[in-house]
């Protein structure tokens, strides 16, 4: 979903579910170039993982139908990382009306429901096609999903989520993001699925960069 016009007609919304189960050995053995593939920033982005670890940063939009078909696979990749890869997600602002979506991220993240309800917030936006673009919208959704309406709004108007989500947005001009879904990895590089071709091969350039990040 691109910065200005919100669409990235480059992608088609069901590959990214499962394109990449599909990728060949050959794909996988693939050169990756800087410059086509991914870039490589000029200035470092900030990185809070330990020196041992390598970052890695999902930029989404809970609104993109890009994210939505990439998040099965992406959250299938992520949990096959290993221990010195971590992985993060950060919902982007474009513009003022996308906060209310990253406090959402971030209130879900507070009060441990993100893997619980991640999913189903994409759902409810894409499937049921629900609004969730004000507070009040947001947080009758979350009730109806069984979270007590009080201690979510609490968490969502908490000193703290409004911390992470100026982050987020700090991190993703730091990456430079001009689209989601897309990859911050280790504060150096940044791929999508524009710059890959695919979604899929996207997260193949992904851990191509980790493995290159490793060898310093």
């Amino acid at each position: 979903m691109q910065r200005r016009e919100f669409t990235q007609a480059v992608l088609m919304a069901g590959t990214a579910a499962t394109g990449l189960l599909g990728a060949s050995h050959a794909q996988a053995q693939a050169t990756f170039k800087e410059g086509s593939d991914y870039l490589k920033l000029g200035r470092p982005a900030p990185v809070d993982a330990p020196a041992d670890k390598v970052e890695v940063i999902e930029f989404f939009w809970y609104s993109c139908p890009h994210c939505n078909a990439f998040e099965p696979a992406f959250d299938a990749w992520a949990k096959r990382q290993p221990a010195h890869v971590v992985v993060k997600r950060a919902p982007v602002a474009f513009q003022d009306s996308f906060v209310p979506q990253q406090r959402l991220y971030y209130a879900l993240e507070a009060l441990g429901k993100v893997e619980e309800m991640h999913r189903k917030v994409f759902h409810a936006i894409h499937t049921e096609r629900q609004r969730l673009a004000t507070q009040d919208q947001i947080a009758d959704w979350v009730a109806k999903q069984g979270v007590d309406r009080a201690k979510f709004l609490e968490a969502y108007n908490a000193f703290g989520v409004a911390g992470k989500a100026r982050r987020a947005t700090q991190l993703q001009d730091a990456y430079q993001v001009d689209g989601v879904p897309s990859l911050g990895i280790a504060g150096k590089y940044f791929t999508s699925g524009s710059l890959a071709q695919t979604l899929p091969r996207s997260l193949l350039v992904a851990d191509h960069l980790i493995a290159q990040s490793r060898k310093g």
